[in-house]
């Protein structure tokens, strides 16, 4: 079970696979002074950045762009509308994932199912059936790395990685290697609903 405070795809995915990452890249950094905890966020300041904690590895943002939050806003539609229609999830932006005690991580949007929501409590939700991250200057690193390896630990069925520089989504399932790289279109369908959602990406990273 995980814990989440605040706010299953089937087939195959078509798409290219990116090159072999360098997986010494995303290991450099500065030296660790201290190993953080879910609790210790609780003590840094309210300074509008995002604070998260990754197996006590502490990540900081600065508050997204004008541009980061108009897809974040167009996806929240999209998904929101399609579980209207097919009520088998609801959608939420934001929310704090947590697992295990040196993990709390705040995805850009987090879809659980409607068990997770009938029960009210958050402290008390299964694990969400798809998590998108939306690349930011700042955070790309530990949203193709740190966090995305954290979500395929957690056995997230699906994790969209949206490269609105690139217009293109990374798909990735708990067991891959690789992401499928979408440049067309996404689809996304969950158990219970009679059709998959389809965003088409020019649509998506449409500009205004």
């Amino acid at each position: 079970m995980i814990l989440v405070t605040g706010a299953l795809a089937r087939g195959p995915i078509m798409g290219d696979v990116l090159p072999t990452p360098d997986r010494r890249a995303d290991t450099m950094g500065m030296p660790v002074r201290h190993y953080y905890t879910a609790a210790d966020l609780l003590d840094l300041p309210d300074d509008g950045n995002k604070y998260e904690v990754v197996h006590g590895e502490l990540l900081v943002s600065p508050s997204p762009r004008m541009a980061h939050q108009g897809i974040v806003h167009r996806l929240d539609l999209l998904l929101g509308n399609y579980l209207i229609r097919h009520r088998v999830a609801a959608v939420f932006p934001g929310g704090d994932v947590h697992w295990g005690s040196d993990s709390l991580v705040i995805p850009d949007l987090l879809v659980v199912d409607l068990e997770s929501v009938q029960r009210g409590d958050w402290s008390q939700i299964n694990p969400p059936l798809l998590v998108i991250e939306v690349l930011s200057p700042s955070s790309t690193r530990q949203d193709r790395f740190t966090k995305r390896r954290l979500y395929q630990e957690m056995a997230i069925p699906r994790y969209w990685l949206v490269d609105a520089t690139a217009r293109v989504v990374e798909v990735w399932t708990p067991a891959a290697t690789f992401p499928t790289v979408e440049h067309e279109r996404v689809s996304w369908h969950p158990s219970g609903a009679p059709e998959p959602l389809t965003i088409e990406l020019v649509e998506l990273f449409r500009e205004g």
